[in-house]
């Protein structure tokens, strides 16, 4: 049997390319004020964003309990299938050690789990890279112990209108927002060790684009593994990026997601970013 990928809703991958993928989603919960949502269902990208700028207070958001991983492991520790979880950062959210509660409960030696350190575009990446080693035929350890060789090269970088969303969120400190507190200026944020942090700040989107080009010129990208961009229905912004990314990279095997409810309540509109395998 082949083994099965499984991720949650965080790695914004369209419910298309995840059913051409054979891979399976696990989503996370946004609610706003009394009405609760289902990461990616029952309310698009563009709507989410529209509720978020009309709301005076940030939406909130919810993990994926043990319980939860129990029922979808359920399956895989009765049939004996291998299958191979690959979740948000641990220190982003509570959902990976929930994952590893609920594998624990069933006692599945077979299901094996990898905490991404990264989120959206950056772990849709390594759900990608797992498919296609899945695909290779190599086993669900295999995958595994390639994975976590290859997250110490992942680079994620992403353009913000603003940070306001992250510091209110508490998914960044408050010294590092008031990066992109003045006047028309963009913080650039990465992803480091499981954290979010601000590298940069340039005068405007194009800019900040621009740096996010020049960073790849340096930290070259191995043209063995695709690059993936997303955005919070910033189609201009996202296009900023690719014409950077342009000019450091071949984009010709790149994938495009759209950041959803969960992750862009931290985000906020106006963003757009990318990830990539750096060469070693």
């Amino acid at each position: 049997m082949d083994v099965k990928i499984i991720t949650d809703s965080t790695a914004d991958i369209p419910q298309k390319r995840r059913a051409e993928l054979g891979v399976e989603s696990v989503p996370l919960t946004v609610r706003f004020g009394d009405k609760e949502y289902k990461d990616g269902i029952g309310l698009t990208a563009r709507e989410f964003f529209e509720m978020l700028q009309k709301s005076e207070q940030l939406p909130t958001t919810a993990q994926i309990n043990p319980q939860e991983f129990e029922k979808v492991f359920a399956p895989y520790a009765q049939s004996g299938q291998e299958a191979v979880g690959i979740f948000l950062s641990g220190k982003l959210s509570g959902t990976y050690q929930s994952a590893v509660i609920g594998k624990n409960l069933l006692g599945a030696r077979n299901i094996h789990l990898v905490d991404s350190e990264t989120v959206t575009f950056g772990l849709a990446l390594l759900v990608f890279e797992a498919v296609r080693m899945r695909d290779a035929g190599y086993s669900a350890k295999q995958i595994c112990e390639a994975l976590k060789k290859l997250k110490p090269r992942l680079r994620f970088y992403a353009a913000f209108d603003t940070l306001k969303y992250l510091k209110m969120g508490g998914r960044l400190s408050a010294s590092s927002a008031l990066v992109g507190s003045v006047l028309h200026v963009k913080p650039i944020v990465s992803i480091k060790d499981g954290e979010v942090i601000s590298i940069d700040k340039k005068r405007g989107m194009r800019a900040a684009a621009r740096q996010i080009g020049e960073i790849m010129k340096q930290e070259k990208p191995d043209p063995g593994h695709p690059i993936v961009f997303g955005d919070t229905c910033a189609p201009q912004v996202l296009s900023l990026v690719r014409e950077a990314a342009a000019g450091a990279a071949d984009l010709s095997g790149s994938e495009t997601i759209s950041i959803g409810s969960v992750v862009g309540t931290y985000a906020g509109p106006g963003c757009a970013g990318l990830a990539y395998i750096a060469q070693a």
